[in-house]
């Protein structure tokens, strides 16, 4: 039996490559928002992060995310990022 590769995403912040369930997706909608994605399916520009609070910290000092999704990422985004980690709902 032949095994699955594991599909593999950059992180913004870090810059490392990380199995894609273990980082979380953020994605620019075609509306123009800014979600959290835990499927990893919704459509739109999307963007991986680590599920570490330094790395939100790093990517919003780096604008990371503001570069990956070519617009102003809030304040608001990074807050429900740190929420998001902070429930520990880093399965998708």
């Amino acid at each position: 039996m032949k095994k699955r590769k594991t599909p593999m995403r950059k992180c913004v912040a870090s810059q490392e490559l990380y199995p894609k369930k273990d980082l979380i997706r953020v994605v620019r909608t075609p509306e123009n928002e800014i979600e959290i994605d835990p499927t990893g399916k919704k459509s739109g520009r999307g963007a991986y992060i680590c599920a570490k609070e330094e790395y939100v910290e790093l990517a919003k000092k780096k604008r990371a995310l503001d570069r990956a999704l070519k617009t102003k990422v809030g304040e608001e985004v990074y807050q429900r990022l740190r929420e998001y980690i902070a429930t520990g709902k880093t399965d998708g």
